[in-house]
C-alpha cells in the first residue's frame, strides 16, 4: 500500500512553506547562464540523491541541465545522478530493479513505457507501477530513409515507398537475399514506433505486413543505416542531423509536421519512490521544470548544445545538435526548413504539462497495434499514472505564473498532418477512421 496517498500529497505539500527563490527563471524571461546557488528549502527532502537514466538524446536535455547547472543542488536533491542507458531496454530492466538493487528510480522515457510498466506489458507479466511527473518535450522526433530512396524526396507522403519498397523486395529476391524490408524503431509500442506506423499507414504501407519492424537503440541508428541493415527509421535527434550531415541518408519529416507540438518524452518515476519520498519528488520535479525553462531559451541553446556534445553526455558535435534546437531544418535532399514551430520544445506552449488527453493517444495506438488489449480501461490507467497533480504544485511553488499553467487535463481535439482528427472525448470514433490497424 502506498505510504502517501495523493490526496494526502497534496495536503502535504499545501501545508508546507514555499521555497524561497534565487535566480529562478520563468517563462520567456531572460535567464543567467551560470550555476545556479543553493537554495533554502523548507520543503527539506526526505533523501539528498536519486538515480535517473536517460538515453543520448537532445530531449534528456532537461535532466542533464538540472544536473549541470546544479538545480537538483538548489533544490535540496545534491546527490542526484544523472546516468546514461544503453537502450530503452536497458532503462525499463534498470527502473524494474531500482536504485535499491543496482537500478534506477526514474528517467528520461518514451510517454508509452510507464503504462505498459504499470500494467506489466513489458516487464514480464508482474506490474511496476510508474508515475509520470512531467512532458519533456515535445517534438523533436525524425523519420529518415536511406539514400537509395533520395530520388523520391518522400516527406509527409509515404504512399510512393509502397512501390519503391516492393521493386527492393523483387530485387533481392532475384538475387536470393533475404527480402524483408526493414524499418527501425527503438522499442515496441514507444513514440518513434506509433510515430513511424502512424506515418506508414497514413500512405497505405501496412506496418504488419509490408515492413518488418525492427528495435534499433538510438545511438546505434546512423551506424546500422549506413552498412544497410534498414531503410527507414524514427528517432530523437541529434540522430536525424547527424544522419544528414554524415550524408547516410536523408530526413523524410521531422515530427513536428506529422502532429504539431506531439508530446514526445516523458519524466517518469517508480510509484513506490514517489510514495516514500513525496518532498524529494516534489525537489526534483521543480528542478527539471526550471531546467526546461533554461533550455527553452533560445539565448540558451548554444551552451546547451555545447553541453549535450560532451564525452559523458551524447560525445557527438555541437553542429548535429545546434541547429534543430533553434528550428532550423536541413533535410539532406535539397528541402530546407526554418520553423520555430516545428523545433523541439521544452517549456513554451505547455510543452512541460502532462496533458492526460496525450497520453490518452498514446494508449489508443497501443490499442490499435496490438500492444494493449483492445479493451483497457485507458482513462482508468491515466488515472493511476500521470501525476500532473503534482506538476502543478511542484509549478506553484517555484512561481509559474497562472497563465501558465493550464486549467484543463486535455489540450482538446488534436489534427494530424493527414487530416485524420483525434477527439479525446470519443477515442473510439478516431479508431474507427483508421483504415490500417492490427487490432
Amino acid at each position: 500500500m502506498a505510504n502517501f496517498s495523493r490526496r494526502r500529497f497534496l495536503m502535504t505539500a499545501a501545508a508546507t512553506t514555499a521555497v524561497t527563490l534565487i535566480s529562478h527563471g520563468c517563462g520567456n524571461s531572460q535567464q543567467s547562464t551560470d550555476v545556479v546557488q543553493p537554495t533554502t528549502v523548507a520543503e527539506t527532502p526526505e533523501v539528498t540523491g536519486a538515480k535517473l537514466g536517460f538515453i543520448a538524446l537532445t530531449d534528456a536535455a532537461p535532466l542533464i541541465i538540472a544536473k549541470e547547472k546544479g538545480l537538483f543542488a538548489k533544490y535540496g536533491m545534491p546527490d542526484v545522478e544523472v546516468l546514461k542507458q544503453a537502450s530503452w531496454g536497458t532503462t525499463r530492466d534498470n527502473l524494474v530493479l531500482g536504485s535499491a538493487n543496482g537500478g534506477i528510480d526514474g528517467a528520461h522515457i518514451l510517454t508509452p513505457m510507464p503504462y505498459l510498466m504499470t500494467v506489466g506489458k513489458i516487464t514480464g507479466g508482474k506490474p511496476v507501477p510508474m508515475y509520470i511527473l512531467a512532458r519533456l518535450n515535445t517534438n523533436g522526433q525524425g523519420i529518415l530513409l536511406a539514400n537509395a530512396y533520395k530520388d523520391l524526396n518522400i516527406s509527409t507522403d509515404s504512399r510512393p515507398l509502397k512501390e519503391a519498397f516492393a521493386k527492393t523486395r523483387a530485387e533481392r529476391r532475384a538475387r536470393n537475399q533475404n527480402e524483408e524490408i526493414k524499418v527501425a524503431v527503438t522499442f515496441p509500442g514507444g513514440t518513434h514506433d506509433l510515430w513511424m506506423r502512424y506515418w506508414l499507414a497514413a500512405g497505405g504501407i501496412d506496418p504488419e505486413k509490408d515492413v518488418s519492424m525492427i528495435v534499433v537503440p538510438p545511438p546505434q541508428m546512423v551506424a546500422n543505416l549506413k552498412t544497410g541493415t534498414m531503410e527507414a527509421f524514427c528517432v530523437g535527434e541529434p540522430w536525424p542531423l547527424q544522419t544528414v550531415n554524415q550524408k547516410v541518408g536523408y530526413g523524410a519529416i521531422t515530427t513536428g509536421e506529422l502532429w504539431q507540438d506531439h508530446p514526445e518524452k516523458s519524466f517518469a518515476l517508480r510509484a513506490d519512490w514517489v510514495d516514500q519520498h513525496p518532498k524529494a519528488t516534489k525537489a526534483l520535479l521543480m528542478a527539471v521544470i526550471e531546467a526546461q525553462q533554461w533550455c527553452d531559451q533560445d539565448a540558451n541553446k548554444p551552451e546547451m548544445a555545447k553541453i549535450l556534445s560532451k564525452r559523458e553526455w551524447f560525445k557527438v558535435p555541437v553542429e548535429d545538435i545546434l541547429d534543430r534546437s533553434l528550428g532550423k531544418f536541413d533535410f539532406g535532399n535539397g528541402r530546407i526548413l526554418e520553423d520555430k514551430n516545428l523545433m523541439q520544445k521544452y517549456w513554451r506552449d505547455n510543452a512541460s504539462y502532462p496533458y492526460q488527453s496525450h497520453d490518452l493517444w498514446f494508449l489508443t495506438e497501443d490499442m490499435r497495434w496490438g500492444y494493449l488489449p483492445p479493451d483497457t480501461d485507458a482513462k482508468a490507467l491515466i488515472q493511476k499514472v500521470n501525476r500532473e497533480d503534482i506538476w502543478r504544485e511542484a509549478a506553484k511553488t517555484i512561481g509559474v505564473s497562472a497563465a501558465e499553467i493550464p486549467t484543463t487535463t486535455s489540450r482538446g481535439v488534436e489534427t494530424f498532418f493527414d487530416g485524420v482528427a483525434f477527439d479525446p472525448q470519443n477515442p473510439q470514433a478516431y479508431l474507427n477512421s483508421l483504415n490500417l490497424r492490427k487490432v
